[in-house]
């Protein structure tokens, strides 16, 4: 099948359009004890220390043509880590790298790799409840960018990354370029919604919403996993090590919790 492009606008200067693409990225875990709960606290503040989030953040530049042009991380105490990378687009790159055509982005292990202008951001938020044995990560990013290219090849390999119980993205087109007659052009691609971008394999295993403003170049989507297997979310010990009223209290808590971050408000008390 021929690929059709969508026709290049012809540009006078720069294209002056600002992309911003901003994630919550969540993972959940029960984790009984005190002990327990310091020990997911310590694995997270490894699994997603600065060195790791900059080699992340690093592949995105690769994936949407960029190039860097300063890093800045630190990791914090108790727990918690920041990235911040000043980006800029490069003078001449490849059509594909450019494309802002409703097309999946590779995973983490395609990754084939530049940046210039613009920002990489992301902070991490560990946090765990003394008395219910919720545990949560949460890692919040922001690839924004100047020009023609696009964060949005960089969905796919962000989410999985992560490998995120809960999704939650907004993507904004803000300012404006003008044409070559002096017409201003407040978005330079056709977009409908951010699941355009994210590969079939994403759409399976995630549940979906979108809020849009389409007249606002506003686009929100919010993602949950959509199978549920107890045994990915428990922290220290396994199924095994519970009694049965344990296991469905446990399991309701879960849910509940997803469910609260998933629609961004309190349901009630079990």
């Amino acid at each position: 099948m021929v690929e059709r492009h969508q026709k290049q606008i012809r540009l006078h200067g720069f294209n002056n359009l600002t992309k911003t693409l901003s994630f919550n990225i969540y993972d959940i875990c029960y984790a009984r004890s005190p002990a327990h709960r310091e020990e997911y606290l310590a694995y997270i503040d490894e699994e997603y220390n600065a060195d790791r989030l900059t080699r992340i953040l690093t592949d995105v530049a690769d994936i949407i043509g960029a190039n860097i042009l300063n890093v800045a991380r630190q990791d914090y105490d108790p727990q918690g880590a920041s990235v911040t990378i000043l980006v800029s687009e490069e003078q001449i790159i490849p059509e594909e790298k450019l494309s802002n055509t409703a097309r999946p982005g590779p995973y983490p292990e395609d990754v084939v790799a530049h940046l210039d202008k613009s920002h990489l951001t992301v902070h991490t938020y560990p946090e765990s409840h003394p008395d219910n044995g919720i545990s949560t990560f949460r890692a919040d990013i922001d690839v924004s960018t100047c020009g023609r290219i696009s964060p949005l090849k960089a969905l796919n390999y962000l989410i999985h990354s992560f490998e995120s119980d809960i999704v939650i993205m907004d993507y904004r087109v803000r300012g404006f370029t003008r044409d070559v007659k002096g017409k201003k052009h407040f978005i330079d691609h056709k977009i409908n919604s951010i699941q355009n971008f994210l590969s079939p394999e994403t759409k399976r295993i995630y549940s979906m919403i979108d809020v849009n403003v389409y007249q606002e170049n506003i686009f929100h989507t919010k993602m949950m996993l959509k199978d549920f297997d107890l045994d990915n979310y428990l922290f220290g010990l396994g199924k095994n090590d519970y009694f049965e009223r344990d296991i469905k209290q446990i399991e309701m808590q879960l849910r509940k919790e997803l469910k609260e971050i998933f629609y961004g408000r309190n349901i009630g008390s079990l």
